[in-house]
Formats: structure tokens, C-alpha cells, sequence
């Protein structure tokens, strides 16, 4: 199954790491959709019907996990897959809740980012 090219929205606040997620995805051919807020997600995120979601977790107007939650709980979107990142390692479990597929830590390696994402993606 070709991967390249998949579509992934990426949720993260930090403009410089959204920025070299959004670069590195890129480099592996996939579309990638970047938003800084929960706001700009939800008025955007869900359009185009992405391939994967890559949620962090802490945000400055909601959480990562309650966005996965309701991804998970709309039919248009529960069986796309959703990747949680964080730089609190216990935030596993909490992503665990939510049923996400896959758990990235920061500060990340870029090829575990790259490879968790083609996992998700096979």
C-alpha cells in the first residue's frame, strides 16, 4: 500500500515545532495541514479528510486528548488514526484513554517521529 502523499493534520502550538514536523513530513511526501489552537482545528482540521492526526496534548485553549475523544466519537473521523505527542511522558496513559494508536514523547527523534507515522499509516 503506497503511503506517500497520506494526508496528516498536525495540532501542536509551538509554531517551531509545528514548523519542523510540517518540514519533515513534507520530505517524506505526505500533505501535511498544520494548527496552533484548538479553535483552528476544529474550524479546520476535519475538512479534507485527513489520513492521520497528530495531536499534542497541552494547548493553549483545550487539551489534545479531548479533541482525540471527540475525533474518536464522530463517525466522519473514528477510524482515521491519531498519534498524541507530549513532553510529559506519563501523558501515555491519558492518550491510551482516548484510544489513540500511537504515543510520540518530546523532546522527539526525528526518525521515530517518521517512523510512528508510517507505522500508523501501513
Amino acid at each position: 500500500m503506497e503511503i506517500k502523499g497520506k494526508r496528516i493534520c498536525v495540532l501542536e502550538d509551538d509554531d517551531d515545532i509545528r514548523e519542523i514536523i510540517n518540514v519533515l513530513l513534507k520530505e517524506e511526501k505526505y500533505q501535511v495541514s498544520g494548527f496552533a489552537s484548538v479553535s483552528d482545528f476544529i474550524r479546520g482540521g476535519k475538512g479534507g479528510g485527513p489520513d492521520l492526526f497528530l495531536l499534542d496534548v497541552m494547548l493553549p485553549d483545550g487539551n489534545g486528548v479531548d479533541v482525540c475523544s471527540m475525533l474518536k466519537s464522530d463517525n466522519l473521523t473514528q477510524n482515521i488514526p491519531v498519534l498524541m505527542m507530549s513532553a510529559n511522558s506519563s501523558e501515555l496513559e491519558v492518550a491510551n484513554s482516548c484510544k489513540a494508536h500511537g504515543f510520540v514523547a518530546k523532546p522527539f527523534d526525528i526518525y521515530d517521529l517518521i517512523s510512528k507515522v508510517a507505522k500508523v499509516l501501513e
